[in-house]
């Protein structure tokens, strides 16, 4: 029997490789263009690991669209201008156990507005690198808690209705130092 999370793998990995394929790449290729190892990329496709987020930044950022784009092919999402509460995707991310759940309409609303709530839980941290921001202008928006948001070598300490833009693609670590949850909104638009 599979677990739920086991399916999501597989529906994670399957998508991965689709994306893959359809734009003629080898392994190889995509691992030059994320910064991924070949086995790694193959243990996901398989879905014999669980990607982490900071991974799934990579690849995702490699194949021009948003980590939310990449979760929602692999849920199959359907498109239209509704994203009921109970009907938003939701992941957590393996190592750090934050949960990201799209709130925004994802394919076929004709919005190019990615929106995204993430929960950090204490102490969690997670990086995504410069590539995964080359494609997108990001805004945040914290909504509970205390946020320390690293991008390149600026340090923003953001509390609550706290709002930034961030700046040129640089690597970028969210990262809660509290011992309390931290939430948060995202918004991504298309540069």
């Amino acid at each position: 029997m599979t677990s739920s999370h086991d399916s999501t793998d597989a529906d994670i990995g399957a998508r991965i490789r689709t994306e893959r394929l359809e734009r003629g790449w080898s392994l190889t290729d995509l691992a030059e263009r994320s910064g991924v190892s070949r086995a790694m990329i193959n243990k996901v496709e398989r879905g014999e690991s669980s990607p982490t987020a900071s991974l799934l930044g990579r690849l995702s950022g490699a194949f021009g669209f948003t980590l939310s784009v990449l979760l929602a092919r692999a849920e199959g999402v359907r498109g239209g201008r509704l994203a009921r509460a109970a009907d938003q995707p939701r992941w957590q991310d393996p190592a750090s156990g934050y949960i990201r759940r799209q709130i925004s309409p994802v394919q076929g609303s004709g919005i190019r507005l990615d929106l995204v709530h993430v929960a950090l839980p204490p102490g969690a941290s997670v990086a995504f690198p410069a590539s995964s921001y080359a494609f997108m202008r990001q805004v945040i928006l914290v909504l509970g808690g205390h946020l320390t948001f690293i991008e390149g070598d600026v340090v923003h300490e953001l509390g609550v209705e706290d709002c930034l833009e961030l700046g040129s693609p640089a690597d970028c670590t969210f990262r809660n130092e509290t011992d309390a949850d931290c939430t948060y909104l995202v918004a991504v638009v298309p540069r």
